[in-house]
């Protein structure tokens, strides 16, 4: 099997174009790593950094170019995530999920684009995609009701994408949807109390009885197929896999987070002993040198992972090929080993430096409290795609869960 670090199709320009949005990312980091103790704290990404990412075109990265946003892919969105996941991992995790709900957006009906971005082009969108909620069929659309939790970045959100259940469209392929409804109609419920990723304000919305134009639904089984409804066919990017996309994006934030802890123990291994030795420098200690080595081929295999998966996604969707199960199977297992060597890295890390590594004035304690949250989101969970994965391997498919 080959294994392709970019997709075939990528060309000179959209590199130089990627390359110059992680480098905006990085000019960010000061800014974001400065204001990290403050998200984790106050439980909020600050508006200031949503700012300055939203001015730096990084929340336009899936957006539709007819509608001012960048139109790039999902390497570009791996590695802008990653990059600001080395300063907050909480303030990666807003700056992906807002991209990918742009995404979701892009994949409806002209008209309900309009709704969100005609008038609006910088629109940001919140989401869950788990049918929380129930749409009752009404003149002209649905009333829908419901709770739908973890919605992350919705403190930044002007839309949000809401999963559903269509009791009166029970054995059709409209029996689940996602639906478009504006930040404005839904209640946000304060509910995000957690050890990690505190800043994603990822906080419960709730509404009864809001009216959703029937242009802003869209079915869930007909997206996992691929058969989208937006008119833009021509526009690859909206012709990506939807389960792959979906839950390798939520990588991204691992790879900058472990990429972090491997920073901090080179910077701080040749400044400090190791405690309770005869090694006046723990650089010069063969454990911790053998523990930097194990933590950073850790860290290389999760980007492996993340960016082969990424290169199968874009590269399907240039030529407008909607994978099999098969390999949408091994995209999520590639998605779950990423954020499972992620975190593993963490906690190598942190095992070398020690306790300290748990001191509230040492970041190492937010990235690993970040890194186990967030990577055991149910889209990443590397045993249940080792299931599905493993399964299909064999021939065995769709026994598992609808979302591959």
């Amino acid at each position: 099997m080959s294994i392709a670090l970019d997709a075939p199709h990528v060309t000179d320009e959209a590199r130089e174009l990627r390359a110059d949005l992680v480098e905006r990312a990085t000019k960010l980091r000061p800014l974001i790593a400065g204001n990290a103790d403050r998200t984790d704290r106050e439980r909020d990404v600050p508006t200031e950094n949503v700012t300055a990412l939203a001015e730096s075109g990084l929340l336009s990265l899936l957006r539709p170019a007819r509608y001012g946003g960048l139109q790039t892919d999902f390497r570009t969105l791996l590695e802008v995530s990653r990059e600001v996941g080395r300063a907050c991992g909480s303030t990666s995790w807003v700056t992906t999920l807002l991209n990918i709900n742009s995404w979701f957006a892009g994949l409806f009906p002209a008209q309900a684009q309009d709704d969100v971005w005609a008038g609006t082009p910088q629109s940001h969108i919140a989401g869950v995609i788990t049918p929380s909620g129930t749409a009752e069929a009404a003149d002209g659309g649905y009333l829908v009701s419901g709770r739908w939790a973890p919605a992350s970045g919705s403190a930044h959100a002007n839309w949000a994408i809401l999963g559903v259940k269509r009791p009166d469209a029970e054995g059709t392929t409209d029996a689940t949807g996602l639906v478009l409804v504006p930040m404005s109609e839904l209640t946000v419920e304060d509910t995000w109390f957690v050890s990690g990723m505190r800043g994603t304000a990822s906080n419960t919305l709730a509404g009864k009885d809001i009216f959703v134009p029937a242009h802003r639904f869209h079915s869930t089984p007909d997206a996992i197929e691929g058969h989208y409804a937006t008119l833009y066919t021509e526009e690859a990017l909206y012709r990506s896999a939807f389960v792959p996309a979906a839950a390798l994006v939520l990588a991204g934030p691992q790879l900058g987070l472990a990429e972090a802890a491997v920073e901090i123990l080179r910077e701080k291994a040749p400044q400090r002993s190791l405690t309770q030795t005869f090694y006046a420098i723990q650089a010069e200690a063969p454990i911790i040198q053998r523990a930097a080595a194990q933590a950073a081929s850790l860290v290389d295999s999760a980007q492996l992972h993340a960016y082969r998966a990424a290169a199968d996604i874009d590269e399907a969707a240039h030529h407008g090929i909607q994978p099999d199960y098969d390999v949408r199977a091994r995209i999520r297992m590639d998605a779950g080993v990423a954020a499972d060597h992620a975190r593993e890295a963490i906690r190598v890390v942190c095992s070398a430096q020690g306790a300290s590594s748990f001191g509230e004035s040492n970041p190492l304690q937010r990235i690993w409290r970040d890194s186990e949250t967030g990577s055991r989101h149910a889209a990443l969970r590397a045993d249940v795609a080792s299931d599905i994965y493993g399964k299909s391997l064999f021939g065995i498919r769709g026994t598992v869960t609808e979302f591959v």
